[in-house]
């Protein structure tokens, strides 16, 4: 389907939902090796096609979905999980299905999903936690920051069975985090307007207290000591309530990269995996890290991400301008039986291009209250 269409043929005009087939890459190939086991979770804002508003309609879509989705903190939004995939064409096909499973399951109630960071009218309020004793906690004790989290990410799993080996993965990858953020960025409307960053789900979020690059910890027993505290404390509910922007995960054996915006398209889900996977899958063999404390210039590169997007350099970054292009030559990818070779521009240049992270996206209808709705559809890739 084009981008922005659902099933049974109804048009949204959000850049949403289901992509081309277009672009798909076969495996994760590094220094000739296929390497870590991949998955990603995407989150989805449950709208009303007709006027791009969310809908807090969480339950009733997941009641109607035929796949495995399930509920996210708001009840405006619902989350999707892959299975555990090394080829990237079956990561892609696994995403495709599940957003068509789910696009369905809204169609059949009249709604529709989207795949992007924020909507004109995230923030505004209106709904309420989805019912579970974990997220009504968390209402309870951050209240109006609860209130504002109608966010969506797209989350990335790199399998990692050691956990001393995963702690340190997210030491190695958190300069090229921001790189990821400034890829993917895709949330520029918040409360009824623009907000002039090209990710404001990363000014949202900010404000949990776990949140930013993961910590210089020197092994699994510190970081699990650290969460411990954080929970004895009551800062937090549980481990999963650690948002480190890259994490070791709380369910599964693997490091979660956490920084990217929600993508609109499959295409850029999947680009994101192919770099993602092997930023992390090169320090398996990349020694020892020494302990210490460092500059946290991650930090301040990540805050520049998500205030210019893809649009400028992110910096402070010791990839400067040249950011995603390097990341993408330590990624292999090979198409079929061609072999290995390297990432070339088209994929990420595709990625820094989409309308969605570019003007189109920023050009919204205004309702006759003045507030803003939902842009004009998309052009055909």
């Amino acid at each position: 389907m084009p981008h922005g269409q659902v099933s049974g043929g109804v048009r949204q005009h959000l850049p949403l939902i289901i992509a081309d087939p277009r672009g798909a890459y076969d495996v994760i190939v590094i220094d000739g090796q296929v390497r870590p086991t991949l998955g990603v979770e995407e989150e989805f804002h449950v709208l009303d096609p007709a006027t791009g508003d969310l809908v807090p309609a969480a339950r009733q879509v997941l009641r109607r979905d035929q796949g495995d989705a399930g509920p996210e903190l708001q009840r405006t939004t619902v989350e999707t999980s892959t299975g555990i995939h090394r080829d990237l064409a079956d990561l892609r096909a696994d995403l495709l299905a599940r957003r068509r499973e789910l696009a369905e399951a809204a169609g059949s109630l009249g709604l529709a999903i989207a795949s992007v960071g924020t909507v004109p009218t995230s923030g505004s309020g209106g709904s309420q936690v989805f019912p579970d004793r974990r997220y009504e906690w968390m209402a309870a004790e951050y209240r109006h920051l609860v209130d504002e989290q109608q966010v969506c990410a797209c989350q990335v799993h790199v399998g990692v069975d050691d956990r001393d080996l995963a702690v340190r993965i997210t030491r190695r990858i958190r300069a090229w985090l921001p790189v990821l953020l400034a890829m993917s960025a895709s949330s520029p409307f918040f409360q009824g307007g623009d907000t002039g960053y090209a990710s404001y789900r990363t000014v949202v979020v900010s404000r949990w207290p776990t949140v930013g690059p993961p910590p210089d910890f020197a092994s699994a027993e510190e970081y699990d000591r650290t969460v411990a505290t954080l929970i004895e404390s009551g800062v937090i509910s549980d481990a999963g309530m650690i948002y480190f922007d890259a994490r070791l995960s709380a369910r599964y054996p693997t490091v979660e990269i956490r920084v990217p915006d929600a993508c609109p398209s499959v295409d850029d889900a999947v680009l994101l995996a192919a770099l993602a996977g092997p930023a992390a899958g090169r320090q398996l063999a990349g020694g020892p890290v020494r302990p210490g404390r460092v500059p946290d210039r991650p930090g301040h590169a990540a805050r520049g991400a998500g205030r210019r997007g893809g649009t400028g350099p992110v910096r402070p970054h010791p990839a400067g301008a040249g950011g995603h292009r390097r990341l993408a030559d330590r990624a292999r990818v090979g198409r079929g039986a061609a072999g290995p070779r390297p990432l070339r521009a088209p994929p990420t240049g595709r990625i820094r291009k989409r309308p969605f992270r570019g003007r189109h996206h920023r050009r919204p209808r205004r309702r006759d209250d003045g507030r803003l709705t939902k842009p004009s559809a998309p052009p055909a890739s």
